[in-house]
């Protein structure tokens, strides 16, 4: 399959973060042409931090492998990894990332910093960003927007009924 493929499966999980008023972000990882971990955020459902896509992945890979090691894994993610989720990309020893959107405001794999490829750490990453990068961004986007409305009209209806 190709990082184009792949990404599609990601994105298909940031949908199911979206239908539980999660912020749309999906992460897989792939291991010997196989996904052995798929999922998405979960921070406002389990009110948990570390709840990421990309945590919550690598977990699951950990467990599917039986090591904390993740060596030959390819992680797919639609946003850029913040520095909680490139720090335990780097822990896991996954060698390569592709990313849909990048995040100005938090992203580490190239945006504000590049952990991923910072040569003062024992391991660096093989970085792709932009891998279907727009569906990943209408997707972000839309759910915001919907957010900001639903607040908005909640502001709204506290008006009224005073």
């Amino acid at each position: 399959m190709t990082d184009q493929e792949y990404m599609q499966y990601a994105l298909e999980e940031a949908k199911k973060a979206a239908t539980l008023g999660e912020v749309p972000i999906g992460a897989i990882i792939v291991y010997e042409e196989e996904i052995i971990a798929s999922a998405f955020n979960l921070r406002e459902k389990l009110q948990t931090t570390s709840s990421h896509a990309e945590m919550l992945a690598i977990d699951k890979a950990n467990e599917s492998i039986g090591s904390w090691r993740l060596e030959n894994c390819t992680l797919y993610v639609t946003l850029e990894p913040c520095p909680m989720c490139a720090g335990a990309i780097l822990q896991s020893r996954i060698p390569r990332v592709v990313y849909a959107a990048s995040d100005p405001k938090a992203g580490c794999a190239g945006s504000v910093f590049n952990l991923l490829q910072d040569n003062r750490f024992n391991h660096q990453v093989d970085v792709c960003a932009g891998v279907l990068e727009q569906e990943s961004s209408e997707l972000l986007s839309a759910f915001f927007h919907a957010l900001r409305q639903k607040k908005k009209q909640q502001k709204l209806d506290k008006n009224e009924s005073n």
